[in-house]
């Protein structure tokens, strides 16, 4: 039987909508799913798991050719045709049947269909065969509709078919030349791969390239990546694209005036997100079309009683995990709510226990998966000192551990952490060398549960490995008196 009132209707079942829905729908609640794409949103088929799925061969080659004895085995590059069949199994050939399943195990229906705000606690769905049908809520909405790549306002490149990061994990053809336009994250990651796969990679950044991490950290990553025969533009902008002869031709413009025009058989815009918000029916409950949606610490949209925002749509921490992370308290908040009747005034501002999101403004992990990897979590060492924190930076050199010896043959990477020195505390750090994503928790443990220093000193890293950091980094800050 169709069912059209539920106590919670969740617009997007990313891996964000999905937990929004299933936390409720363990707090008691009836839940929906309104989904006008793929079942596992774009993490699972155009983003995280495909991507990190494309860069792991040469990870995995790069880490055997620096271990003597291993070394000798290798022979050649990537198999690109083996790296693309292992994509293809990660994403299920995009197919969400398994998604599909998972939902309905968990209780949760689905809708297929674009879902369009309708005025207070309604939602229109648009199926697939143009029908609607107006679906209410008892007690939430919480739109977890993600964000989108940001194409810029450069003449001809809308015209001139560029690729997203969506067309870019999910190639069937390697291209032999590569343009991105970007230094962040994505354009990093991706020129990597590419690179990997033989192609020839140009990377286009107005400024430096991961300018939101610690200088050396942006640092390692440039030479590495020119290392590997990726062409590193720094300090310079696309001033305008064209198709010309199967080819994509864009003019570059420097700081000088001068200007040049590249070629390349496709071109990557990597140069930031936007919300999808668009076409989502905002203005029938009093907000703007194409905003980011502004939203407290239990994630609900401020000055509303009902409608919440989880994920990248609320513009706080655009990756997966935050967005888990915040669905978890989202979903329990809204079935506390429901079971209390609680409505919003000064109670707004009054702790929920667990379900607020409060690590979103201060240890944030993030983890860049280029060769060397950049894991960070917290502010850099001059977002703290702007912050008006007195901190000290502790650097060390992870190849002087003596894990690191053992790890691999000419081991480089460092590794910083932030003390605040009037708490004793550690709030933040970067790390940057093979495989550091794995050590980025512990981290994160201690900048969240603010272990004091002098305690650290009992948390014993085992010998012989790259943990072994912790020590280091003690040692540098000087022993307890």
């Amino acid at each position: 039987m169709q069912k059209d009132e539920y106590d919670l209707i969740v617009i997007g079942a990313g891996p964000v909508g999905e937990n929004v829905a299933d936390r409720a729908v363990q707090g008691g609640l009836s839940a929906v799913i309104v989904e006008s794409e793929l079942v596992g949103g774009e993490c699972s088929y155009w983003a995280c798991m495909p991507s990190k799925t494309l860069l792991r061969p040469a990870a995995a080659l790069q880490a055997a050719r620096a271990v003597p004895g291993a070394a000798a085995a290798v022979r050649g590059g990537v198999d690109v045709a083996a790296a693309l069949r292992s994509r293809d199994r990660i994403v299920h050939e995009w197919s969400d049947d398994g998604q599909v399943e998972w939902l309905a195990g968990a209780g949760i229906d689905l809708v297929r269909g674009h879902a369009r705000l309708d005025g207070e606690r309604a939602v229109r769905v648009t199926a697939p065969d143009g029908s609607e049908r107006v679906l209410r809520a008892r007690h939430a909405v919480a739109v977890c509709t993600g964000s989108a790549a940001l194409m810029p306002e450069i003449p001809g490149l809308a015209d001139a078919a560029p690729w997203t990061s969506r067309e870019a994990t999910a190639v069937q053809e390697v291209p032999a030349s590569l343009a991105i336009l970007g230094g962040g994250v994505v354009a990093c990651e991706l020129a990597t791969a590419y690179a990997s796969f033989g192609t020839q990679v140009t990377v286009i950044a107005r400024s430096s390239l991961l300018g939101a991490v610690e200088p050396f950290a942006s640092d390692a990553v440039t030479t590495a990546l020119r290392e590997a025969g990726v062409d590193v533009r720094l300090r310079t902008a696309a001033t305008a694209v064209r198709r010309e002869g199967g080819e994509v031709v864009v003019t570059l413009g420097g700081g000088g005036g001068d200007s040049e025009e590249l070629r390349a058989a496709e071109l990557l815009v990597a140069t930031g997100r936007v919300p999808r918000t668009e076409d989502l029916g905002l203005e029938t409950v009093g907000l703007r079309a194409g905003a980011w949606l502004d939203v407290d610490d239990t994630l609900r949209v401020r000055g509303s009683e009902w409608l919440y925002a989880v994920g990248d749509v609320n513009h706080r921490a655009l990756l997966t995990h935050q967005g888990k992370y915040q669905a978890r308290a989202a979903g329990d908040v809204i079935a506390a709510r429901a079971r209390t009747g609680e409505k919003p005034g000064a109670a707004d501002e009054r702790p929920w226990g667990a379900h607020v999101a409060t690590a979103d403004h201060r240890a944030v992990p993030q983890v860049v998966f280029t060769s060397p990897q950049v894991a960070s979590v917290g502010p850099t060492l001059a977002q703290a000192e702007a912050a008006g924190v007195r901190v000290r930076a502790l650097d060390v050199d992870l190849a002087q551990i003596a894990g690191a010896a053992t790890y691999a043959e000419g081991y480089a990477g460092t590794a910083r952490a932030l003390v605040d020195l009037d708490r004793g505390v550690i709030v933040g750090g970067t790390l940057v060398g093979p495989d550091v994503a794995e050590m980025l928790h512990a981290l994160t443990i201690a900048v969240v549960g603010e272990v004091p220093l002098e305690q650290l000193w009992h948390a014993v890293p085992a010998y012989p490995t790259v943990s072994e950091l912790w020590l280091r980094w003690l040692e540098a800050f000087g022993r307890p008196q």
